[in-house]
């Protein structure tokens, strides 16, 4: 067995265990944890395979943006785990049935092989440029299908200006502050002095007839 054969049982193994504790973590927060290092090692999988492209994407935009976001909401969430096991026996009929079914596919694949010519291999053979996976994907994209990356680049761009435009709308109940109100206010309209004399003489109590008499 070479080192590549080896670092791909390695990397196999704790995927699974990961993909296994995944379903099985009753704590929300581990199971973000163990899909996180699912994916690491799924990435690992992918570098031994020469796809280097799409295992740096799966570290950058999986473990590097969604599964953070993943992991902060559920950790300020207030999941009720009781309230979610509910029913669990109940689908477990189903889903076991399905994941059989997947398991059994997987197999036939697996047993079966991906079998190819030997003329189809020897021609990709021949064709073959010695060109790193990464380049040669860019390449690809921005010459044979540049126009298909600026559309989606066009439809990405106006999505996001649509949630910004949705989030800046005037509401009745917000309470928004203007920074440029704030930025051009002066003292004299946040500010006002009233002069006042330092003393000021008293009233005089008026006198009724009760007290009048108490003074006699």
């Amino acid at each position: 067995m070479d080192v590549q054969t080896g670092f791909f049982y390695l990397f196999s193994l704790v995927l699974l265990f990961a993909a296994f504790r995944v379903v099985t973590a009753r704590n929300p927060v581990h199971a973000v944890l163990f899909l996180m290092l699912a994916f690491s090692q799924a990435s690992g999988v992918w570098f031994l395979l020469q796809s280097e492209f799409l295992a740096i994407t799966l570290v950058l935009v999986y473990l590097g943006a969604v599964m953070v976001l993943f992991l902060f909401v559920v950790m300020m969430l207030d999941i009720n785990i009781d309230t979610l096991r509910e029913g669990f026996w109940r689908h477990f009929p189903l889903a076991a049935a399905l994941g059989a079914l997947v398991a059994l596919e997987m197999a036939a694949v697996l047993m079966g092989g991906f079998r190819v010519s030997e003329p189809q291999n020897a021609a990709v053979a021949q064709a073959a440029v010695p060109v790193a996976n990464a380049k040669a994907l860019g390449i690809l994209l921005y010459t044979e299908y540049l126009m298909p990356i600026q559309i989606g680049a066009v439809i990405l761009l106006v999505a996001m200006i649509t949630a910004i435009a949705l989030t800046l709308r005037q509401r009745k109940d917000s309470k928004a502050i203007n920074a440029s109100l704030q930025v051009r206010v002066r003292a004299e309209d946040r500010l006002s002095i009233i002069k006042l004399a330092a003393t000021q003489a008293g009233a005089a109590p008026e006198l009724t007839s009760e007290t009048q008499q108490e003074s006699k």
